[in-house]
C-alpha cells in the first residue's frame, strides 16, 4: 500500500462505520394499528363475521381540517394519482361518491391507511391516523361531481 492509501484508510473506515445500521429499541410508546372495519360487505367464510372495530373521523365536517387535508392531498401527491381537486385521473375521481371498497368514513380510512390492491398504496405508516382522518375530512369536502361519465351498476 502507499501512503496515500493508508492516510485514506481512517477516513474510509469512519465513513463505513457510519453507515452501519444500528437496531432501534421499542419503547412501546407506538400505538396499535386501528381495528378492521366492520360492515356488511365483509365476506364471511362460514358465515362467521370476523371482530372488528368501529372508527369515528374526529374531525367529521370541519372546514378547517378538511384545508389542511387539500394542502396534505398534494404533499403527498395524491393529485398525483387523483388529479388536482382529487377530481380523478389514473385513481378515481374521489367526488363521484362510488367507492369499490365501500363509502363510509371508517372505510375510506383504511382504503388510505392500509392501501388496497392495484394501486393504491398503505400510507398509514407515514401519515398515522391523525394524517389519515385528516385527508378523510377532505374528501368528504369535495363537491359533489354534477356530471358523472358513466352511470353506477348498482339500482338506486
Amino acid at each position: 500500500m502507499n501512503a496515500r492509501m493508508l492516510m485514506a484508510l481512517p477516513f474510509a473506515i469512519l465513513v463505513l462505520s457510519s453507515c452501519q445500521q444500528r437496531a432501534v429499541r421499542s419503547t412501546g410508546s407506538a400505538a396499535a394499528p386501528p381495528p378492521a372495519v366492520a360492515y356488511e360487505a365483509h365476506v364471511a367464510a362460514g358465515g362467521r363475521v370476523p371482530p372488528g372495530g368501529t372508527l369515528h373521523n374526529p374531525h367529521q365536517g370541519d372546514k378547517a381540517v378538511a384545508a389542511n387535508g387539500a394542502l396534505l392531498f398534494t404533499a403527498m401527491n395524491c393529485d398525483g394519482c387523483h388529479g388536482p381537486d382529487a377530481t380523478g385521473s389514473v385513481g378515481p375521481n374521489l367526488g363521484v361518491g362510488r367507492w369499490r371498497y365501500g363509502g363510509a368514513d371508517a372505510e375510506v380510512f383504511m382504503s388510505i391507511f392500509y392501501g388496497r390492491p392495484k394501486g393504491m398504496p398503505a400510507f398509514g405508516g407515514v401519515l398515522g391516523e391523525e394524517g389519515v382522518w385528516t385527508l378523510v375530512t377532505y374528501i368528504r369536502s369535495l363537491p359533489k361531481a354534477d356530471n358523472l361519465a358513466t352511470e353506477s351498476w348498482e339500482k338506486p
